[in-house]
């Protein structure tokens, strides 16, 4: 081995490997890399999946969360969420849930307990058949099938349906729904099965010192990592007043579940798809919904709500107009029992977008939300997605960034 001449420095000796092969080598052997730490905070649908992604990797992860995985006031809680992939002319949501559909393939593929249930969905629309027709090049250019069905062939096939004044259906294939609280517990599982670590606390603080965060944990921690996610969901507002305040705002919405006959098959699946009825209002529904009933909600953004501390109690008035839908859409369900009824919430941006940012003054600290209502199922493609941005140090694409409401 070669002797470093004199009045060479260490580092500038290091660089000329060209001429001091040999030695470079030798040195670099010797060093051992620590790995990548991330803290990432929300065991949601979004920081879930970016922690078992690059848990996979062989980054160290700690995923904190304050009341649990899938927990009942998180944007991800509750028992199912849909999966589709018509977006209208969004061609970036479209390409996403096309990813996120194999990603959740993978999953069930891979495991015993399974969250994806292929029934397709059903979509129903009056004159202006434009959000769905705008889809049907995107699926095509991404291999997922689709059906369009005269009103007609529709009553046929979907008896216990009254196609009153809809005009055009479509029927995407790869549609269905997901075990949402269960694959947020799942996942978090997986990610401690893999070596990462999991605490139920909250975030007391973040201050900013000189370019780099100063997290605080509620037992008194300080949470220490190199890089820092931030999926808080309708949270994320709070946390960060200044960088996010309102680009997340947080909606009431609220879930309704139908009785349906003893016996009676026809409001289960595989007798009927997931659906869409697309009028004044979305109003849409699971079949079956894992025996809890038949589900139906409307996805009109409701009134600002507190996710913490607001009143989840469900409201007669939404509980009524639901039912008036039922009677025209599935009139055998038109006295129905009401069998339960929940309370969430919506995190929306402002254009319907995700948020996947940096924080503009603090490089390390990344900032994941905005699911608008359809995030949940996006999951496994944001945390793949944002888990390279990590490992990788790079840039976010604009589609996502913070700027664009500037």
């Amino acid at each position: 081995m070669r002797r470093m001449p004199e009045g060479i420095s260490r580092r500038d000796f290091l660089k000329t490997s060209a001429v001091f092969p040999a030695a470079v080598a030798i040195r670099q052997r010797s060093i051992r890399v620590a790995p990548l730490r991330v803290a990432v905070v929300g065991a949601g649908a979004f920081g879930g999946w970016t922690a078992l992604h690059l848990r996979r990797a062989g980054v160290q992860v700690t995923l904190i969360d304050a009341w649990g995985p899938g927990n009942a006031r998180a944007s991800s809680g509750g028992e199912t969420r849909v999966i589709r992939a018509i977006y209208g002319g969004a061609k970036r949501h479209v390409e996403m849930a096309a990813r996120s559909l194999w990603l959740w393939r993978e999953w069930d593929r891979a495991r015993v307990q399974k969250f994806y249930r292929r029934t397709g969905v059903l979509w129903m629309t009056g004159k202006d058949d434009s959000y769905p027709r705008q889809s049907l090049p995107l699926l095509r250019q991404f291999a997922l099938q689709y059906d369009e069905i005269s009103p007609a062939d529709a009553t046929r096939r979907w008896p216990q349906i009254a196609f009153e004044a809809v005009e055009h259906v479509f029927l995407e294939h790869e549609g269905g729904y997901l075990l949402a609280r269960q694959a947020c517990d799942a996942v978090t599982r997986e990610v401690v099965r893999l070596g990462g670590t999991y605490k139920q606390l909250a975030v007391a603080s973040i201050k900013e010192d000189r370019g780099r965060p100063d997290v605080r944990l509620t037992d008194g921690t300080r949470l220490q990592a190199d890089r820092y996610v931030f999926a808080c969901g309708p949270w994320l507002g709070q946390i960060f007043p200044d960088v996010i305040g309102n680009r997340v705002q947080p909606s009431r919405q609220e879930v309704h579940y139908f009785g349906t006959a003893a016996g009676d098959p026809r409001f289960q699946e595989p007798a009927l798809p997931v659906w869409a009825d697309l009028a004044e209002r979305l109003i849409y529904g699971i079949p079956g919904n894992l025996y809890r009933g038949f589900k139906v909600a409307d996805d009109t953004r409701g009134p600002e709500f507190d996710p913490t501390s607001g009143d989840r109690t469900p409201s007669p008035d939404v509980q009524r107009r639901l039912r008036d839908f039922l009677k025209r859409r599935f009139p055998a369900l038109a006295s129905a029992p009401v069998l339960g009824a929940e309370v969430c919430q919506y995190e929306n941006s402002p254009d319907g977008r995700f948020i996947i940012d940096r924080h503009p003054s603090m490089s390390d600290v990344w900032i994941a939300g905005g699911g608008s209502g359809h995030g949940f199922k996006m999951g496994p493609a944001v945390g793949e997605m944002l888990a390279r941005y990590l490992r990788e140090d790079g840039e976010p694409d604009a589609w996502f960034r913070l700027q664009r409401f500037a």
